[in-house]
């Protein structure tokens, strides 16, 4: 099969890789256009277009992917299907309809539940026990397809965003194959996806990172992974923003919600609840680091306390 894929970040080589590796052909890939990166904020082409680059594939770069000059070319190679995961644009009808077999996309979650664009730090913030990935027909609908293929994953107890998307998206590369597979020997049918227990996740915020110490340990312990690494965690601590690594529950409560306890190893963190201990810490203008260096090196008030 004649195959397009399309994807942008690191979460999406591993379903080029594996297409590429497949028996099907990867006759292109479409991406983001490149984006300023690093200290000299030099243009730099995505993760998936060095991907693509180094397997010799022709890589498109469409500024929208509505743009008629993409159009055309696309039209031009004829893919029989296009996979898509993380790409970072919507699609439009006139290019869903260029494929035979359309466009089939790789979504982190079990759908219909969160669906857009953060379904693992949405699940591990609300504390989902487990979730998955989903292969499904793209609509221009957001993430509503019918269904050709999912995998479920249990969420560990100290996993982080990065962690658990790093596993789903390995499984999911190998489900995504499996489903052009049988796409191509047609012997796969789309199921419509029940239209109840949706739920949505949209993109996070660098606001919604903020710590609420008003909340119990549990609950806080699954917001600092969820928001690890992006948008990233993180709370005040008098007229400083800390971003907060991911900490450990403890089974006893010595501290009021907030109010900061440094010892000679550790440095703990009151909640509703139990007392939580501090991974790894890092300060304005300084490098992240274990929070006891973290505390050695801050001038605190008698009773300090985040907020």
């Amino acid at each position: 099969m004649r195959v397009v894929f399309a994807g942008t970040p690191e979460t999406a080589i591993p379903s080029l890789e594996a297409l590429v590796a497949s028996r099907h052909d990867v006759v292109a890939v479409i991406t983001r256009p490149d984006a300023p990166a690093g200290r000299g904020r030099t243009l730099t082409p995505s993760p998936v277009a060095q991907a693509a680059e180094r397997h010799g594939i022709e890589v498109l770069k469409p500024a929208k992917p509505s743009d008629p000059d993409f159009m055309d070319r696309l039209r031009e190679i004829a893919p029989d299907c296009v996979p898509i995961v993380a790409y970072g644009a919507l699609i439009r009808r006139e290019a869903l309809d260029i494929p035979r077999f359309g466009w089939i996309n790789l979504h982190f979650s079990v759908l219909p539940a969160w669906r857009g664009a953060a379904p693992v730090q949405r699940a591990i913030m609300a504390g989902d026990e487990v979730t998955g990935a989903t292969v499904f027909s793209l609509v221009e609908e957001l993430d509503a397809g019918p269904v050709l293929g999912t995998i479920t994953e249990t969420i560990r107890d100290d996993d982080t965003s990065a962690e658990l998307l790093a596993r789903l998206a390995d499984w999911g590369s190998k489900l995504l194959v499996d489903v052009v597979d049988h796409i191509e020997d047609g012997d796969i049918a789309a199921v419509p996806q029940p239209e109840d227990n949706v739920s949505y996740a949209p993109k996070l915020t660098t606001e919604e990172g903020r710590i609420d110490w008003n909340r119990p340990a549990f609950a806080i312990d699954r917001h600092i992974r969820g928001c690890t690494p992006a948008p990233g965690a993180w709370t005040v601590l008098g007229d400083d923003r800390v971003k907060i690594g991911p900490a450990r529950i403890t089974e006893d409560r010595t501290l009021e919600p907030g109010r900061i306890g440094v010892g000679k190893r550790e440095v703990r963190v009151g909640t509703t609840t139990t007392d939580v201990v501090l991974g790894e810490v890092q300060a304005v203008g300084k490098k992240r680091m274990p929070a006891a260096d973290w505390a050695r090196g801050t001038s605190f008030d008698t009773e300090p306390r985040f907020s």
